[in-house]
């Protein structure tokens, strides 16, 4: 779903991904990071108790100082105490949590994502609950991205505009209907649902009908197989740092031209409701070097015992592939989680173009079988975490507005290794000896695959 390959590219200006210094963030690690809580920034020994906090085993407080403090140098956005964040697994529990929280709102309902279909879990439709809550007096707004949402019948989005719903497209495809310019290469790549400024959901998953548990009606099936699991990680979130989800909406809703909206209780004050550190990220093209890949990068290289990531769509950046494989080579235990079938077909081959130099460096690579990987998620030395949008390629980079979520702690951390391990369980561990004798028709297709290199 996430990987696009746009025929209309030569329209958008050639970008190419940014160089990331080796320097970046390493001089900032012997700082005191900056945490904000509830009554402003902590003092030295309140951060010090909240390291001891997240921490499970002694000498984990120090790698999330060092973690804490590089990223700051980065990041561009606060780090904030008081957090509640549950990991949601794959579809059914992602909507599941989306329509309760949807179905509790009081005043209002943001939506924001890459593909917007009239979604259904246990009986309920997403547009059936939204326009619910409309009528109930509830603000719903929705943006959705004109490409990944392409497939959306236009009768829904009619329909949700009929009952009081603002409904706002990012990049129309037609270029009458720019309102910011027209540069269709550059989408909406996000996940987000924020309800009453309090409760956020953030991730990989999509509103797609992919997700339903029944095989009939699907969008985004992999042409000429049959419907398959989608594998996937949204994150919860409630508390203070649900404000900077809530900005992120509001920033586009208001670059992309939207119609004024209500935005009263957008930004309640909040207590804290948990012992979670959490940052958000909202990368974009404009940016110099998107703020999560400046991230990801500076936690990868500052890594001392592990990495753990799964992709959906492996393409990685020259800076991406030194950074894992540097990691691995000062014996670091780097584990990537990547798919063998997906809906962009190129992918597959380029992240395969890649797993010699991987396996030589001592990474272990584990594919899935019989599903589609579509999680994003890396944890660091079991105390940094991240879930979101963003993929190991170069869209994620240049072209895609993206939202993460790094989490800083051992809890969010431990459940995400316990994840990956059950999906390494059923996945097929790649053996570099082997790989090395793959077929020329399978070299071949990496070859080819590096012509969209660019575009994936």
């Amino acid at each position: 779903m996430a990987a696009l390959c746009i025929g209309f590219a030569g329209l958008s200006a050639c970008t190419t991904v940014p160089t990331i210094s080796p320097t970046v963030g390493r001089a900032a690690s012997a700082q005191t990071p900056e945490i904000i809580g509830t009554h402003g920034p902590l003092t030295s020994a309140q951060i010090k108790a909240k390291l001891a906090q997240l921490s499970d085993t002694p000498g984990e407080d120090a790698l999330l100082h060092r973690h804490m403090a590089i990223e700051q140098a980065v990041a561009e956005s606060p780090l904030v105490a008081g957090e509640t964040t549950h990991l949601l697994k794959d579809g059914v529990i992602t909507f599941r949590a989306m329509f309760a929280a949807i179905g509790a709102a009081k005043h209002s309902v943001n939506l924001e994502y890459f593909i917007f279909e009239d979604v259904e879990i246990d009986g309920v439709h997403l547009g059936d609950l939204l326009l619910a809550k409309r009528a109930e007096g509830v603000a719903v707004n929705v943006i959705y991205d004109s490409f990944g949402s392409s497939d959306t019948p236009k009768a829904f989005l009619d329909r949700l505009r009929a009952g009081g719903v603002n409904v706002l497209e990012f990049n129309p495809l037609n270029p009458l209907k720019a309102k910011v310019g027209y540069t269709p290469n550059d989408r909406d790549h996000r996940k987000i649902l924020v309800v009453d400024g309090s409760t956020a959901i953030v991730g990989g998953v999509n509103l797609s009908t992919t997700y339903q548990p029944n095989p009939m009606g699907k969008s985004g099936s992999i042409p000429g197989e049959p419907a398959a699991h989608w594998r996937d990680t949204d994150l919860e979130i409630t508390g203070p740092a649900v404000a900077q989800l809530q900005t992120l909406f509001q920033d586009h809703w208001r670059e992309q031209h939207g119609p004024a909206i209500d935005e009263a209780g957008w930004f309640p004050t909040l207590p804290p409701t948990g012992g979670a550190v959490v940052r958000i990220l909202g990368s974009a093209p404009h940016q110099d070097a998107t703020r999560y890949y400046m991230t990801v990068i500076s936690a990868i290289r500052s890594a001392r015992k592990s990495v753990t990531a799964s992709a959906a769509y492996f393409v990685p950046t020259h800076d991406e592939m030194e950074a894992l494989t540097e990691a691995a080579r000062r014996g670091v235990d780097v584990r990537l989680l990547l798919p063998d079938r997906s809906d962009s077909p190129n992918s597959i081959a380029l992240g395969h173009a890649h797993y010699a130099d991987l396996l030589e460096a001592g990474v272990k690579i584990y594919e899935t079988h019989d599903l589609v990987l579509h999680s994003k998620t890396v944890v660091v030395d079991g105390v940094w975490s991240a879930v979101g949008s963003s993929n190991f390629d170069h869209r994620s980079i240049i072209s895609n507005d993206e939202v993460d979520a790094v989490v800083l702690g051992a809890d969010t951390a431990r459940e995400l290794e316990a994840m990956a391990e059950d999906d390494r369980a059923r996945a097929t561990p790649i053996d570099g000896k082997t790989w090395s004798h793959r077929p020329l028709s399978a070299r071949a297709r990496e070859t080819y695959a590096r012509v969209w290199e660019r575009w994936l």
